[in-house]
């Protein structure tokens, strides 16, 4: 990406980037395409794929229990707009 992407992208979004600001973006991004190319040149053909980073199953995550709910009436009672039972907020994005 260059300098001029970076700011129409920024103007598309609704946000103000300073000429070095978009700089230091596009350095940022020649810095993480020089390390994707880094990765990609490493040779992974011998390698097993892994469904899972461990070797050992994770014990110690908790189970998931609801405790309190709330309805959804009571939940939109302090929304300002709401549509079909959704939360309606202003667009930020073109």
């Amino acid at each position: 990406m260059n300098k001029e992407e970076i700011k129409d992208l920024a103007l598309n979004i609704m946000f103000d980037v300073t000429d070095k600001e978009a700089e230091d973006i596009e350095n940022e991004f020649k810095t993480l395409d020089k390390m994707l190319e880094f990765f990609d040149s490493i040779d992974t053909s011998n390698v097993e794929e892994m469904v899972y980073p461990f070797d050992d199953p994770t014990s110690y995550l908790r189970q998931d229990v609801t405790s309190k709910t709330i309805s959804q009436n009571d939940a939109m009672s302090n929304v300002a707009k709401t549509k079909q039972g959704h939360v309606v907020v202003p667009k930020v994005v073109k």
